[in-house]
């Protein structure tokens, strides 16, 4: 690998490599997304270096959060139920379960 400091470490590739049991696919992945983050970070610094407040809008823009259960069940059923796949009616038995009586 080349010395770019976007290039992950090979210590880290080799856990990811022994964590995805080989799958060039997955290190790939892996890879990429690492890559991103650091991309991101270094934007967000020069950002702040600059005197731009603008690091947690990028951030939320960049890396979004995930939709919490309630949204997902939400969102679910806004589809007919004949539609839902067995993951989408495990996502609104967790989200209904997850409520207090």
């Amino acid at each position: 690998m080349t010395d770019h400091p976007i290039t992950p470490p090979l210590k880290l590739v080799q856990q990811w490599a022994s964590e995805s049991y080989g799958s060039s696919f997955d290190i790939a992945t892996r890879a990429a997304q690492w890559g991103a983050d650091q991309e991101l970070e270094a934007c967000c610094g020069l950002l702040v270096q600059q005197g731009f407040d603008l690091v947690d809008y990028l951030h939320a823009a960049r890396r979004p959060k995930p939709p919490s259960l309630k949204e997902q069940a939400l969102e679910t059923l806004k589809y007919p139920k004949d539609l839902w796949s067995e993951n989408e009616v495990d996502t609104i038995r967790r989200a209904l379960e997850s409520i207090n009586d």
